[in-house]
């Protein structure tokens, strides 16, 4: 899942994305209302992407303070201003985009989709009793839902961590895995048969739905 610092020094505005946010299933969510409590959380919760107001404390000091400090983490700013030169400073820290106030719910859902579609990576973070690990995708012969948690089966260990079979999903990249039934999801690679209504994987035999549209 995505992890989200928001930085935002007008406390309203702040919260209110944070609820957009919770309520379309983004949960890893921080807030800072000030510079210095921003720098601490870049270090800190380690964000993959910071929601960044130009004008926290200042005009322009997000983008100076994103050119100072965040190296790692994709920069969606957010702004009242409409200022060709403030669009042009702002577009030299690279963000993946540019909101204007007041924010729309579809404009900042489309934004954090494009980080999510362009960050895909060969891992994904899980936690594994009270340590976080990084388990590479192609370790991953499927996954299974059970109720509030999710089974990650690879071929030595079965990983079971507290989350929703789509919001895993959100991260994965689907050229790779699909949903292959409302409960489960199949690396499509180590699909070895595939039956009127399963599919083999390994030694595991998975239901398939009619209308899944399986090609492998």
């Amino acid at each position: 899942m995505v992890k989200i610092l928001i930085v935002e020094d007008q406390v309203l505005i702040a919260n209110h994305i944070k609820n957009i946010l919770n309520e379309n299933n983004y949960t890893q969510i921080d807030i800072a209302y000030k510079i210095n409590q921003a720098i601490e959380k870049l270090n800190s919760f380690k964000p993959d992407v910071v929601l960044l107001d130009i004008n926290v404390e200042g005009r322009d000091t997000g983008i100076d303070w994103a050119k100072q400090h965040v190296k790692e983490a994709k920069i969606i700013f957010i702004t009242g201003q409409s200022e060709l030169s403030t669009l042009q400073k702002a577009l030299e820290v690279n963000p993946v985009s540019y909101l204007t106030k007041p924010v729309r719910t579809i404009d900042l859902l489309a934004a954090l989709q494009l980080v999510v579609i362009n960050n895909k990576s060969n891992y994904v973070v899980i936690r594994d009793g009270h340590n976080e690990i990084k388990l590479n995708t192609d370790q991953i012969l499927f996954v299974k839902s059970d109720k509030n948690y999710i089974d990650i089966q690879t071929p030595g260990k079965k990983y079971t961590v507290r989350n929703t079979l789509d919001n895993f999903y959100k991260d994965l990249d689907p050229a790779i895995f699909c949903k292959i039934h409302r409960s489960y999801i199949a690396n499509v690679s180590k699909i070895a048969q595939k039956k009127s209504n399963a599919v083999i994987i390994d030694k595991y035999e998975l239901p398939l739905s009619r209308n899944c549209d399986l090609i492998f």
